[in-house]
């Protein structure tokens, strides 16, 4: 079919013609919404960014002379990081004489390796750079799946919440 036809064509019914194949012999075209195909492209486009997940990294910093309880306070954010599928960072920093005692601050990283070992595992053994000691954990859930717990667990707690006022 010549080209003058198929556009004729497609302005009786209302829509484009959109070459597909330009390189085969004939070009292959085709009548179609262009506007309703571009929108539908971008859609999908939309959809998959919406899928994709961001792997963050957290830090955390140390000192090698902490108290327990600020350890115990760390810990427990580094739990919460790793439970929502984010990589943590741990930095132990050095400052004067702590910097010849080095050991100090990798018994903490062993130690805070051992106590997270149900939520991550050590993704860099801890290296020292010059003042800094660092340490790279990853969590043992991939991020999409601690999203969704985490929705879940949100949902459930709002229907437990509307339940009991629904009691009363």
């Amino acid at each position: 079919m010549d080209i003058d036809t198929a556009l004729r064509m497609a302005d009786e019914i209302g829509l484009d013609l959109v070459e597909i194949a330009p390189d085969a012999n004939p070009p292959v075209c085709k009548i179609m919404d262009f506007g309703k195909y571009k929108y539908e492209i971008a859609q999908k486009a939309r959809e998959a960014r919406q899928n994709q997940t961001h792997i963050v990294v957290k830090e955390v910093r140390m000192r090698p002379k902490i108290e327990s309880h600020d350890y115990e306070t760390k810990r427990s954010h580094i739990e919460k990081f790793l439970r929502g599928g984010d990589k943590v960072k741990i930095t132990m920093q050095f400052r004067g004489r702590e910097q010849t005692r080095p050991e100090l601050g990798y018994k903490l990283l062993q130690k805070l390796a051992e106590d997270i070992s149900e939520f991550g595992f050590v993704e860099f053994a801890p290296k020292q750079e010059g003042r800094n000691m660092t340490m790279v954990l990853g969590p043992t859930k991939r991020k999409t799946e601690a999203v969704a717990e985490q929705k879940a667990a949100r949902k459930a707690k709002a229907e437990a919440k509307a339940k009991a006022e629904a009691s009363e």
